[in-house]
């Protein structure tokens, strides 16, 4: 008991200490003490003395929270604890904590997030109290991801696995969608944040918000001087070429939405806006930090999580709102080879995981889909977005037997590729053009690829709406008979026109990959009719070589296998 009135004295006593009044943070005993009387309040399971316990300690967070913009000292682990003691006894005198919450967020972890002991503590607090976070405080954790964004960016691999723990509770049906371009962006946030600390000093005490609004005299000086002269606030004196002097104008809005604290919803992020190119160019033109370096190995990992939980909790509205913001984002990753990859990838592989699962999207994002074939010959990367989309409206009938007019209008869409990939070479042109053999090689076996995938998609979707088939005879004949330099894609075409003389044989191969509606066909299985008897196989009949027709007996794997 002594030591409990010890503890709360020292609470008391503060207040009326002029070295500690005004900066509580400063006495480093008080952080001590809220924690004993929290284990005391704990221990002792008293309403009655935690209701003694409860005014010194909420006036002791009213007056850390105001020493916060004037402190030279650390707050986080002091309002850490503090929470700790609203959010395990705040139902004994009625204290609603989400305020004290929220401040802490906007004014002391937008300031210390840089601050390794703060963002640990920080992880720490959110993963014990995950679940008052989901079922009291279910917008919190949505609204400050950016905040929770900065704090992993900053820190780092090591805060990783910490960090996996509370992800999932980021994720509402408010900042799902911006979620996602926030985790692309991941490697640029951390070269605006090591810009800032370049221009204006250490991260940790300093509020970005802040400089964000201009309230530095310097930053004020600056925007007038862009008003009056046209200069921008990235304009150096002297040696305008140095690096140090290319700064990042904090004007422009781009600026602004990478390096925000609270989610406000979905921002488009223009690449070609002067702000995205600085920030590129310096990523580009720089050695990769080891900050940058392990965000760069971290953020498809955080993908990865990411995808799993859409695929396993959000509807399909929200799935379908978010595959075009995929497919823009595609073309539009931060220009390091492995980095790229490993995100291409996990954006095709959610994509087709999520048409997978419910086909019919693809009939609803017609448009978007149609737009990206249109698209196919900008860069390397939308061809392999294009592509993949081809095989997609095939392998799912353009969105199933209910959709014919949407199917149509994407069959019409592979059409206008096929034919103006035979008619010309334009895949690649409007690419910078530097060339040579091994550039034009690449060329061709990328049109190559991406027409071997648009004659199976014009097979495939004609096999599911058999209405589509003189259509697609006629276009698979022009490949057929095209003088293109690539004799695998004329005899894959021929391969096509072949299995459709043979409509059993070409549902089993070309057809959906499971049953559907009005398509009671497993994949693999060749019905015929004849009369009035039907034989089953498993082995679609065109392995059998040379044979044609239907078989007139049940085979065994002896008749295709060779004897020794």
């Amino acid at each position: 008991m002594a030591d409990w009135d010890f503890h709360l004295r020292a609470l008391a006593n503060s207040a009326r200490d002029s070295n500690t009044a005004n900066d509580p943070a400063a006495d480093p005993s008080l952080l001590q003490s809220v924690r004993k009387l929290h284990e005391f309040c704990k221990a002792d399971n008293s309403q009655d003395l935690v209701a003694r316990v409860y005014p010194q300690i909420n006036k002791l967070f009213q007056r850390s929270v105001a020493s916060l913009s004037q402190s030279r000292t650390s707050n986080g682990l002091l309002l850490i604890a503090i929470l700790q003691f609203y959010l395990d006894f705040g139902e004994v005198f009625l204290h609603d904590a989400d305020p004290g919450l929220r401040t802490f967020f906007r004014s002391c972890l937008s300031r210390e997030f840089a601050d390794p002991v703060v963002a640990v503590a920080t992880l720490d607090f959110l993963i014990v109290n995950k679940k008052k976070f989901l079922t009291s405080f279910p917008t919190l954790l949505p609204q400050f991801f950016p905040l929770l964004l900065k704090l992993i960016a900053w820190n780092g691999e090591k805060l990783e696995k910490s960090f996996l723990k509370v992800f999932s509770g980021l994720m509402s049906p408010g900042s799902f969608l911006p979620l996602f371009p926030s985790l692309v962006d991941l490697p640029i946030l951390v070269v605006a944040l090591e810009k800032v600390e370049r221009s204006s000093g250490s991260l940790i005490g300093s509020s970005i918000a802040s400089i964000q609004k201009s309230a530095a005299p310097e930053m004020l000086l600056a925007l007038m001087d862009e008003a009056y002269t046209g200069s921008t606030i990235g304009d150096g004196g002297g040696d305008s070429e140095s690096e140090e002097n290319s700064t990042i104008d904090v004007a422009d809005p781009l600026f602004l939405d990478i390096l925000k604290d609270e989610n406000d919803g979905l921002a488009e992020r223009h690449w070609t806006s002067p702000g995205m190119a600085a920030i590129l160019q310096a990523a580009i033109n720089t050695p990769q930090s080891n900050r940058l370096k392990q965000v760069l190995n971290m953020a498809p990992r955080l993908l990865d999580v990411y995808f799993s939980i859409a695929l396993r909790d959000i509807n399909n509205s929200l799935i379908c709102a978010l595959i075009p913001l995929l497919m823009s984002k595609y073309a539009s990753v931060f220009p390091d080879k492995n980095f790229s990859y490993e995100v291409h990838k996990r954006l095709l592989e959610f994509m087709l995981a999520a048409f997978q699962r419910s086909p019919d999207v693809i009939s609803l994002l017609k448009k978007p889909i149609m737009d990206r074939l249109g698209e196919a010959y900008d860069s390397p990367a939308k061809t392999e977005l294009a592509l993949q989309l081809c095989w997609a409206i095939g392998e799912h009938g353009g969105g199933g037997g209910s959709h014919k007019d949407e199917a149509r209008e994407l069959f019409e869409s592979l059409e206008l590729l096929l034919y103006e990939n035979l008619s010309s070479s334009r895949l690649g042109l409007r690419q910078d053009s530097a060339l040579g053999s091994d550039n034009e090689s690449f060329r061709k076996a990328l049109q190559s690829r991406l027409l071997c995938f648009v004659v199976t998609a014009i097979a495939k979707l004609a096999t599911y709406h058999r209405e589509l088939l003189p259509r697609a005879r006629v276009s698979l004949g022009k490949v057929a008979r095209s003088r293109i330099s690539d004799v695998r894609v004329c005899r894959r075409a021929r391969d096509y026109l072949g299995l459709m003389n043979e409509p059993a044989i070409c549902l089993s191969v070309l057809g959906p990959s499971r049953p559907s509606h009005g398509l009671m066909q497993n994949t693999g299985t060749v019905n015929w009719t004849d009369g009035g008897k039907k034989m089953i196989a498993h082995i679609p009949f065109y392995i059998l070589g040379e044979q044609e027709g239907p078989p007139f007996h049940d085979f065994s794997f002896s008749d295709i296998l060779p004897r020794r």
